[in-house]
């Protein structure tokens, strides 16, 4: 089995990490910003993909892969794996519609609820303690899911056509256009950053550039919060004004 994530703190690819431990040990995992991917794409017919809902709707880095290389998908068996911070609907299903339109067979989906990692808003922030467990709950869920699935009987979450009016009536049909193109908002406060360029190599679209030792956003951000998440002076924000509190993984491990 081929594992495929795109991550921003860290709460896909750990789940990824975890589902594929359990399934089978000769499996492997990338993350889709690899540049030896698609060779590992072609040579494998089975494929989880993990990544994290934003409004109920795939991120836009993620969908444009997807479209890119459409042809890639054709015959493959995909489970999917969504990660959130509450509740999306149809996370899974969302992905698995766009994957469908490509010709891929989409066997399942399971929904881990997660710690949130949008920085820069109190809503939904909670305490290290009940983060910790969060994860702890989120493991022991795929992991039973591997069982059954290893039993034939593959989850369904997040595919169903009550699944689909969920999420589209609660997130994307209030905010789905957030995630139709790429944002031009993230904003970098100059007089904080130290010129690490930490942001900037951790970004997936190349959005932040290094000038006269500063960070710089430019226009196609995918709203994936790494640079928010892991900027040491906390100078990088994007929905809010502040950051509130770093999420990543690594923290409740």
């Amino acid at each position: 089995m081929l594992g495929i994530y795109f991550s921003g703190t860290g709460n896909s690819r750990y789940a990824l990490e975890v589902f594929l431990k359990e399934y089978d040990n000769d499996s492997v995992m990338f993350s889709i910003e690899d540049k030896n991917l698609f060779e590992h794409i072609k040579n494998h017919d089975e494929i989880v993909f993990s990544y994290p809902v934003q409004y109920s709707a795939v991120p836009k880095f993620l969908s444009d892969f997807i479209d890119k290389h459409s042809e890639l998908w054709n015959g493959k068996r995909v489970f999917i794996i969504a990660t959130m911070a509450l509740f999306s609907g149809d996370g899974a299903g969302v992905l698995g519609r766009l994957l469908k339109k490509y010709g891929a067979i989409v066997r399942g989906g399971l929904h881990l609820q997660m710690p949130d990692s949008i920085a820069d808003e109190k809503v939904l922030k909670r305490s290290f303690e009940k983060n910790v467990r969060l994860v702890e709950k989120a493991t022991g869920k795929i992991e039973k899911a591997v069982i059954n699935i290893k039993n034939g009987q593959y989850p369904q979450e997040g595919l169903g056509i009550f699944s689909w009016l969920a999420g589209f009536l609660s997130q994307r049909l209030w905010f789905g256009y957030r995630t139709r193109k790429y944002s031009d908002k993230l904003k970098i406060d100059a007089d904080q950053c130290i010129g690490c360029a930490k942001c900037a190599k951790l970004c997936p679209t190349e959005n932040i550039v290094m000038k006269d030792n500063k960070a710089m956003g430019k226009n196609k951000c995918t709203a994936c919060y790494r640079c928010v998440n892991t900027c040491p002076k906390q100078a990088i924000t994007l929905l809010g004004k502040t950051v509130i509190e770093q999420t990543v993984i690594e923290k409740y491990l």
